[in-house]
């Protein structure tokens, strides 16, 4: 870690995290009770499809933690909560994150991601400045690579200066975002971090992206729908190393500043579906159970699960590569992910298999709907 990284310290004691019960919130929220046990954590996510409170079950009863249902667009509550519980850091998740939805959808990504990122940055403002209640404050905004745009093939990977070109509904809503954060800063004097990670997985992901879709289709037997030629490139970054990245700008990130988090680890999305099918196969080659748990899966009729692969029409505007250059948060402040994707996606698979209820109460009903009738599309 840099001289400049250790001046910039801040400690945060009573934490405000949106979207905590999503999937990488709820990750830090675990992560960050773990590691720092003596703070305190609340909790404000509004529990729409993609918050779910069962995320948090297993830390539900810790005493540092508080739950509250709410929006972010909601100011009065944010400022209450920023008030009475004494905040002094905002981890901001909580965002519509689809793309596909963002495609067929895009108003609830512009009301949710940038309106509610300004009503979030207001309620600081007046606790924080207006009120002059908490000198060591700062804002962490959670964002994508996505706002970068696309690659080509040889381009050099993202840093934190390539030009913002993003190419989808939900990529401008998160590239409007950050603008406002800095906004906020420049304007007012805000304590502000940014942070643009590459693809997250691990547990708890909501079954609509690649990786967790692809696990519970496998299972149960359903085709795997793969855009396009399948080539498209991103850089994968399991989610708790995502999370230590976050901690790190938190704590030791210079202000205004904003700090790429990336997995070192390009793969393309037709090789990580191979790749999870091979794992499956080998899971019900090795435990005789899987094919009790799981009698649709083609594996039981000594099928491979890469006969469910089916390649479907690209969707429009999408990205061929991204990839971070995660340099200057390694320079400053001494990150490097820990997991491999092979480590990584090993943990998640066995995660998916070991919490089938958890999946498959998101699978019913009206999300199976929604994807029939969209990647048919």
């Amino acid at each position: 870690m840099t001289e400049t990284a250790k001046n910039s310290e801040h400690k945060p004691c009573n934490l405000l995290v949106t979207g905590g019960a999503g999937f990488i919130g709820s990750n830090f929220v675990h992560y960050w009770l773990k590691t720092w046990p003596d703070t305190r954590l609340i909790v404000l996510d509004a529990l729409t499809y993609a918050g779910n409170r069962n995320n948090l079950t297993e830390v539900e009863d810790n005493k540092s933690l508080r739950f509250v249902q709410g929006d972010i667009l909601d100011e009065t509550l944010v400022e209450g909560l920023l008030r009475d519980e004494a905040i002094d850091t905002i981890v901001h998740f909580a965002a519509e994150s689809h793309v596909d939805r963002s495609i067929h959808g895009p108003d609830a990504f512009l009301q949710t991601n940038i309106i509610g990122t300004h009503s979030l940055l207001k309620a600081a403002k007046r606790v924080w400045l207006d009120d002059q209640i908490k000198d060591n404050h700062r804002f962490h905004h959670v964002s994508t690579d996505e706002v970068y745009g696309t690659l080509k093939p040889n381009d050099p990977a993202f840093t934190e200066t390539t030009p913002y070109a993003p190419n989808s509904p939900y990529a401008a809503s998160k590239a409007s975002s950050d603008f406002l954060v800095r906004a906020y800063h420049e304007t007012y004097g805000l304590n502000v971090t940014t942070s643009n990670c590459s693809n997250n997985y691990g547990s708890y992901q909501f079954p609509e992206k690649l990786i967790p879709l692809v696990i519970a289709n496998i299972l149960d037997g359903k085709p795997l729908p793969i855009y396009g030629d399948g080539q498209q490139i991103r850089d994968w970054l399991y989610v708790d190393d995502h999370n230590r990245g976050i901690d790190l700008v938190i704590r030791h990130g210079r202000n205004n500043e904003t700090y790429n988090i990336g997995g070192n680890n390009e793969w393309a999305n037709i090789d990580i579906v191979k790749l999870i099918c091979e794992l499956l196969d080998k899971q019900f080659q090795s435990a005789s159970d899987m094919a009790i748990r799981f009698p649709n899966a083609p594996q039981v009729t000594g099928k491979s699960a890469k006969d469910l692969i089916t390649f479907v029409k690209d969707r429009a505007g999408h990205d061929r590569r991204y990839a971070i250059d995660a340099s200057k948060i390694t320079g400053e402040l001494g990150y490097s992910p820990k997991e491999s994707f092979e480590t990584g996606i090993r943990k998640t698979l066995q995660w998916y298999l070991e919490n089938e209820t958890w999946w498959r109460a998101i699978m019913d009903g009206s999300y199976q709907h929604w994807l029939k009738t969209n990647y048919n599309k």
